[in-house]
C-alpha cells in the first residue's frame, strides 16, 4: 500500500460524537452484562497495569478514540495516551496507544476496544487498497451493505482509508432501484413519481441494459448506476452518456473486486462503489499486551 494524504469529508462532529458514544455503551453492555466475573474474582480493586496497543501486521489504523472512549467509560480517569492517529500507516509492532490505570477497567474494555479497532482498521485497509489500484482515475463509494447498527463508523472507517461515502440511508439521496421500477411500470414513471413529490431530489438510477440506459438518458437524471455490466457494456454506456447529457454522473457497480477495479477505473466512469468495502473487509490484527504496576498507592 502507498503512503497517501487522507482527506475526506466527515459528518457533524458532535452529531458524529454522540452516536460512537451510543454504539460504544451498547458494546460495553453487550460484552459486559451483568459484571466481569473473572476479572472481579482475579484483580484487586488497587490492582494498576500498563497495557501497550500495537499492530501485528501492516495495515491503515482506525478507530484510536473509540477505543480511547471504550476504556474512558469505563473510567474517567484512564490514562490513553495516543501514539498514532487514525489513518496512520501501520508496520507490525507499531505502537498504537498506552493505557495506564486500574487493571480491572484495562481488562473488561480490552476486547470491546480491539474489536473496533481490528474491525475498522480493516476497513480502512480495505478502502485503501482498492482506493490505491483505482490510481485516481475514478471515485471508490461504499454502500449500504454494513452491520446493523453500527454503520456510522464503518462509513467513518470507509473515509479514513480514502473512499468517499454513498448515501448513509433511504432518508438522504433518491436512489430507483431494480424492484422500485418493477413496482412503478418503468424508469420514465418512477423519475416522474419522484419528481412530482421531492422536486429538488437528487436523483439516481440503477441500470442493468442499454435499453434502460437510453431511457434514463432522455430524462437527464443526476446519476445513471451500470450495475453488473461488463467492460464493453460499460465503457459504451459512458460513451452514450457523455455524449448526450454530459452533466450526468456515472457510477459502476456490481462484482468489482481487487482483481478488476483497475480496469473498471479505467472506463471513464465518475464512481465505483464496492460492497466488499465493508461486508468483506478482514478484521486487522491488533493486540493489547498487559504488565502490572502494582497496587495504587494510599
Amino acid at each position: 500500500m502507498k503512503k497517501r494524504d487522507v482527506r475526506t469529508t466527515r459528518p457533524k462532529k458532535d452529531r458524529n460524537k454522540a452516536q460512537f458514544l451510543s454504539i460504544i455503551k451498547r458494546a460495553l453492555k453487550e460484552d459486559i452484562g451483568k459484571g466481569d466475573i473473572t476479572t472481579d474474582a482475579v484483580v484487586s480493586a488497587d490492582d494498576r497495569a500498563l497495557g501497550i496497543i500495537f499492530a501485528k501486521e501492516e495495515g491503515v489504523l482506525c478507530g484510536v478514540d473509540i477505543a480511547r472512549g471504550v476504556f474512558e467509560q469505563l473510567d474517567a480517569t484512564i490514562d490513553f495516551q495516543k501514539q498514532l492517529n487514525d489513518g496512520h500507516l501501520l508496520s507490525p509492532g507499531a505502537t498504537i496507544a498506552i493505557v495506564i490505570g486500574k487493571a480491572a477497567v484495562c481488562l473488561t474494555g480490552e476486547r470491546t476496544a480491539l474489536n473496533f479497532l481490528q474491525h475498522l482498521s480493516g476497513i480502512a485497509t480495505q478502502t485503501r487498497r482498492f482506493v490505491d489500484a483505482a490510481q485516481g482515475k475514478v471515485k471508490i463509494l461504499d454502500t449500504r451493505k454494513t452491520a446493523p447498527g453500527i454503520r456510522i463508523i464503518e462509513k467513518y472507517a470507509v473515509r479514513t482509508g480514502g473512499g468517499q461515502n454513498h448515501r448513509f440511508g433511504l432518508y438522504d439521496m433518491v436512489m430507483i432501484k431494480d424492484n422500485h421500477i418493477q413496482i412503478a411500470g418503468s424508469i420514465t414513471e418512477a423519475v416522474n413519481r419522484v419528481r412530482k413529490r421531492r422536486t429538488k431530489r437528487f436523483i439516481e438510477v440503477e441500470l442493468k441494459t442499454m435499453a434502460e440506459l437510453n431511457e434514463a438518458i432522455a430524462l437527464r437524471i443526476d446519476r445513471v448506476m451500470l450495475d453488473n455490466m461488463n467492460l464493453h457494456q460499460i465503457a459504451e454506456a459512458v460513451k452514450r452518456v457523455r455524449d448526450a447529457s454530459p452533466e450526468t454522473e456515472i457510477e459502476v457497480s456490481g462484482g468489482v473486486d481487487l482483481d478488476n477495479i483497475a480496469q473498471l477505473a479505467s472506463c471513464g466512469a465518475d464512481y465505483v462503489s464496492v460492497g466488499a468495502l465493508t461486508h468483506s473487509a478482514r478484521a486487522l490484527d491488533i493486540a493489547l499486551r498487559m504488565k502490572p504496576l502494582g497496587h495504587k498507592a494510599i
